[in-house]
């Protein structure tokens, strides 16, 4: 984290193994800030000392869900424990198959499997990497509890259908929306349309506080069993005793008082990945060696992150890197992982496949400057040129 003008700066952010250092580059895959705001925020919290989970991490409990529409909100230690405690909070356990799609961070299969359920792959469309609904219906059986859909990349699943299908198995539905936040289709936020929804305040997410996640839901129950869920089975701690299972899964006052300011700036934050996106979209409209994966931004998607194909991933990135450009392949598909492979003996994913072969994220996030962008471009077209002829870039 490197101080500058009383800003707080992350940047270069990666996938990969945090022991390896990322390289120096002028222009990270990845760009967030914090402002003086927030580091304000955060002293008063102490100052106050409001250090562990109390009146301010309400506050920004009350405040998200009053901007999501729903009637409550729980902040959590991160989406992946958001995750595990939406199934656990809806009885899913052993013996019960969760319905998962094969392209998502492994984030959402594990929370399968730690809750003692077994995550079971769906193919997901040709057109986007989103749930396939056929795929998700041909692997309903007697032992299906539940369905995961994610919103990847702001994304929107066909909810409507998702819970038709689930309403006819009697299935619970709950929102992957760890990298949606303030997505929408129509006058729905994603993750507001089901038993749970699930989000993100991971530090390559829309707002942050480093880490952190937010389980939402309509149902007074529900939100009982998650308060339970959080503080190791209490619901009432004016109460004593241990009602039923939970754990530790408590949140700080001290990231929510970051989350509180990050959270006023989630609209300038969206508006700028999604002209960040607008950007790659328009320059890279009519070339053929490199396509924009879509976003619906003009249906109020939001590209958390500015993804593409191309056949020629690993020229392009090292094209990239020479020029001080980072970029990221993206996540592999989950039937690529060992430890879920059993639960799913005879992959047949050649859609997803497409992104394992040639997925890439380009530099993107809400503190991404432009001009980074317009550099990037440049480089994706001398990079086009030198692969195709001229031609290559279109016009």
């Amino acid at each position: 984290m490197a101080k500058g003008r009383g800003t707080l700066s992350l940047h270069g952010v990666s996938f990969a193994n945090a022991s390896t250092a990322a390289p120096a580059t002028s222009v990270p895959w990845w760009s967030t800030t914090l402002l003086e705001p927030e580091a304000e925020a955060v002293a008063q919290a102490v100052r106050d000392r409001r250090i562990a989970m109390g009146p301010v991490t309400e506050t920004f409990e009350r405040e998200f869900a009053d901007r999501l529409g729903v009637a409550h909100a729980l902040a959590v230690p991160s989406g992946s424990v958001a995750l595990l405690m939406a199934l656990l909070a809806h009885g899913v356990g052993p013996g019960d198959e969760v319905i998962v799609p094969n392209r998502t961070f492994i984030a959402t299969a594990h929370a399968v499997l730690m809750a003692g359920a077994t995550p079971v792959l769906a193919e997901v469309r040709a057109d986007v990497p989103l749930l396939d609904l056929d795929s998700v219906a041909a692997r309903i059986s007697p032992h299906t509890r539940a369905l995961l859909p994610v919103h990847l990349n702001g994304r929107a699943v066909d909810m409507e259908a998702v819970n038709a299908l689930a309403d006819r198995h009697g299935l619970v539905v709950i929102e992957d929306a760890c990298q949606a936040l303030f997505s929408r289709r129509g006058d729905r936020w994603l993750g507001t349309e089901s038993d749970a929804g699930c989000y993100s305040l991971g530090v390559a997410k829309l707002i942050t506080c480093g880490y952190g996640g937010v389980v939402v839901c309509h149902a007074e129950s529900t939100r009982d069993r998650l308060i339970a869920l959080r503080n190791h089975g209490v619901l009432d701690t004016s109460k004593p005793g241990y009602g039923s299972l939970g754990f530790n899964f408590k949140f700080s006052d001290m990231m929510a008082a970051i989350a509180r300011v990050q959270l006023e700036r989630a609209q300038e934050h969206g508006d700028r990945v999604t002209e960040v996106y607008r950007r790659y979209r328009a320059a890279l409209s009519n070339w053929d060696g490199i396509q924009m994966i879509p976003v619906d931004i003009e249906a109020g998607e939001v590209p958390l992150y500015p993804e593409v194909v191309t056949a020629n991933r690993a020229s392009l990135r090292a094209h990239l890197a020479d020029g001080s450009i980072q970029c990221q392949d993206m996540a592999p598909s989950l039937h690529l992982s060992p430890h879920l492979a059993a639960a799913n003996p005879s992959p047949a994913y050649a859609r997803s496949e497409r992104y394992d072969e040639s997925g890439l994220i380009l530099p993107g996030g809400p503190s991404q400057p432009l001009a980074n962008v317009d550099l990037v471009i440049s480089h994706l077209q001398k990079w086009s040129h030198r692969l195709m002829g001229p031609e290559g870039a279109g016009t």
